[in-house]
């Protein structure tokens, strides 16, 4: 084969890959990815020969706690998935029972289709709901409680624990106070707020779980999609796998014959 003919091919081969390239990253960039919220600190940074700002987002620290089932769990046990949290008492007979009836739905909301239709997808998003009256709701009481909203345990824990630790997590870790819109007492957590929490344990979100109807539980369904999809910085980039996708193959395919064809009907002239 002439250099010119492997040119040709290379640049066959190329055209499409850039192309891929510059189009997947536009299609990301014009997504709005949900924001970081608890900003720890802004460190300066030399990035190409550049002194930038870089911020250093605070990551949610463990805490360890008991579900509906008397297991003994932690919150990095689910580490790697998306975590929707919230804070109830099952005696409570304002908000709570509404938080969980909206907690259940978006549970259901997230159920895998085709072949394993019916069955919760519990590698997607894990849902957990903390007590913030430990001392009565014992594991049994909130076995009994998620019976009644007909609570999956495979990825909608109720936890229980120690009090101490429950509300330093709660003011510590995910700063409720600060992002509630009811008035919290430091003795006793009462908010409805729901926090969503990403794979890399940041909190990307606050939002209102009582009512259905206004847009906050939507949006918070959407932004659990959009981080599904978002790409862990931390791992090594797979793009080459990216680019040889299937669904791109075959205008590679197609392409490359098509070089091929011209270069043997040029050389045939020749």
């Amino acid at each position: 084969m002439s250099k010119k003919a492997i040119l040709a091919l290379m640049i066959a081969i190329l055209i499409p890959l850039i192309s891929y390239v510059l189009l997947k990253a536009s299609s990301d960039n014009a997504v709005v990815m949900p924001r970081k919220y608890l900003l720890d600190s802004v460190t300066s940074i030399v990035k190409n020969g550049k002194q930038v700002e870089d911020s250093i987002w605070h990551i949610t620290s463990n805490i360890h706690l008991v579900n509906q089932l008397g297991d003994s769990v932690s919150l990095y046990d689910k580490k790697g998935k998306i975590i929707v949290m919230n804070f109830f008492f099952t005696s409570c007979r304002s908000i709570c029972p509404r938080l969980t009836n909206n907690m259940v739905k978006l549970q259901q909301s997230f159920i895998k289709g085709g072949e394993v239709r019916n069955k919760i997808d519990t590698s997607i998003v894990q849902f957990i709901s903390v007590s913030i009256d430990p001392e009565r709701d014992s594991f049994p009481v909130l076995k009994n409680y998620a019976d009644r909203f007909n609570v999956n345990p495979d990825n909608y824990w109720l936890l229980t624990g120690s009090k101490d630790s429950i509300y330093r997590f709660a003011f510590e870790q995910l700063k409720v106070d600060q992002f509630s819109v009811e008035p919290i007492n430091p003795d006793f957590i009462h908010t409805s707020r729901m926090v969503l929490i990403d794979r890399n344990m940041v909190v990307r979100g606050y939002y209102d779980g009582l009512n259905t109807d206004s847009t906050a539980l939507p949006q918070l369904a959407r932004d659990i999609g959009l981080l599904m999809l978002e790409k862990d910085k931390t791992k090594k980039s797979e793009l080459f796998l990216e680019i040889i996708d299937l669904k791109w193959l075959w205008a590679i395919v197609v392409l490359i014959v098509a070089v091929f064809v011209i270069i043997f009907y040029f050389n045939k002239d020749k």
